[in-house]
């Protein structure tokens, strides 16, 4: 019985929780917006959602993160600024940008897909990263699927 559970066990994607919001930190910075802009940053809900990929180069293996600006705005009508990474602000290994997906749910709001790779002992797992976003209360909730290659 063992065998055929651990077969179907490897058939299902792994949940993994180290993944983190944070607020606007250094990762933020403009210079940090991965090259060439155009192709890795997006506008969502007629502009008052965008998403961009940061690179900030170092570490090697997880130097890459998002930047999310949505509502709800501040007393002064900025947008709120948090950043999804993975492990405590270490950051993705690869986050593949253009396969960026987008939907809404009125239960839910706006929900996100993205392609990720996350570092481990032995060196990356693809991983899948799902994030929905509640423009009303600015909650961000984010989940990693990692993948079994």
């Amino acid at each position: 019985m063992r065998p055929i559970f651990a077969t179907l066990l490897a058939l299902f994607p792994l949940a993994a929780s180290a993944q983190d919001v944070v607020d606007c930190d250094w990762q933020a910075r403009a210079d940090n917006i991965a090259e060439p802009w155009s192709e890795n940053a997006a506008l969502f809900s007629n502009g008052a959602v965008r998403i961009a990929k940061l690179d900030t180069i170092e570490p090697a293996m997880g130097g890459f993160h998002l930047l999310v600006l949505s509502p709800p705005h501040d007393e002064l009508g900025f947008r709120q600024c948090k950043v999804i990474t993975w492990e405590e602000t270490l950051g993705f290994a690869a986050l593949d940008f253009p396969a960026l997906e987008a939907a809404y749910d009125p239960a839910v709001g706006l929900m996100f897909t993205i392609p990720a790779r996350v570092a481990t002992g032995e060196g990356t797992t693809a991983a899948l990263l799902r994030f929905s976003l509640n423009q009303a209360t600015g909650a961000i909730t984010p989940r990693l699927d990692l993948r079994t290659e």
